[in-house]
């Protein structure tokens, strides 16, 4: 549960290529600078427990587009992948750090080896909590994921996800491998009150297909580009758990990228959220970036 100890975050908001873009900040401003990205459905608090005990950095924690407190895109816009990532240089730009340390949380792992794979020289090592990079297609998948792409979208575009209270997302979450202490601790940025009651914040396209996705080869090429040291923390009860895939990225990291470590901790997906587990990853941090950067 919350440590109340811990100090709130600073709420900030950035104006990113038109998109109005929020988060959370935690230490120093002159700390070692950290740009923290969260997994699908989440928003910036996820880093609630893990971001300030990561002592003597600045951690900006970003919603993602269409998530949090974050503006969505346009109708004509998408939610793929690698979306975010011009606005993630925008962001190092505004916040005049010409290198960071990126720490993904699953889906936000992905997007950050996708960023240090094409932009190395802005990124001093990858710290990826139970993911690493998306699990590949087949090279024929392309047509099928092409038209689950535009009947996915289209379908999205018009629901709406609404509860009854917060205990009604809690629950509802906490059925889709959450546990509740994660849906409780997400809840507050996560929904919104409107007349017609309580909805999520989140923009729905985020249920979508893909426009695209990654072949294994392409896969490979990322791995191969991530030449700065990366740290890949795995929660023993996370995604290896219950899919075959971190054991095979795993496996081409250890091959592919040229400084990779990783380590598995007790925990499952959001290890990171709870405060024990929380102080196990930090230490894992601190310990890699002092010996690392």
């Amino acid at each position: 549960m919350k440590d109340h100890d811990q100090p709130s975050p600073q709420e900030h908001r950035w104006a990113l290529d038109g998109l109005t873009y929020a988060g959370l900040a935690w230490g120093p401003e002159d700390g070692r600078p950290v740009l923290a990205t969260h997994g699908w459905m989440d928003h910036a608090d996820s880093f609630r427990e893990l971001g300030p005990r990561l002592t003597g950095c600045r951690v900006v924690a970003l919603d993602l587009s269409g998530q949090g407190h974050s503006a969505h895109r346009s109708p004509d816009a998408t939610y793929n992948l690698w979306d975010d990532l011009p606005q993630m240089a925008a962001l190092l730009d505004t916040l005049g750090w010409e290198k960071c340390t990126l720490l993904g949380h699953s889906r936000g792992a992905n997007i950050n080896s996708l960023f240090a794979a094409a932009q190395p020289n802005r990124v001093n090592a990858v710290i990826a909590l139970d993911a690493l990079v998306p699990d590949p297609v087949a090279e024929t998948a392309v047509v099928d994921t092409l038209r689950a792409f535009i009947e996915d979208t289209r379908h999205q575009a018009t629901r709406r996800r609404s509860f009854t209270s917060k205990e009604d997302y809690i629950t509802r979450r906490s059925e889709r491998r959450n546990s509740r202490q994660t849906a409780e601790a997400l809840v507050d940025r996560a929904v919104v009150e409107t007349p017609d009651g309580l909805r999520t914040r989140a923009d729905a396209r985020l249920f979508a297909s893909s426009a695209m996705k990654l072949t294994k080869p392409q896969v490979e090429a990322v791995l191969g580009a991530l030449t700065m040291p990366v740290l890949n923390i795995w929660a023993e009860q996370g995604l290896p758990a219950y899919t075959d895939w971190p054991a095979e990225a795993r496996r081409l990291a250890e091959t592919l990228a040229p400084d990779y470590e990783a380590l598995e901790l007790p925990g499952d997906h959001h290890a990171h959220l709870d405060s024990a587990g929380a102080q196990r990853i930090a230490t894992a941090i601190l310990d890699f970036l002092d010996r690392k950067t």
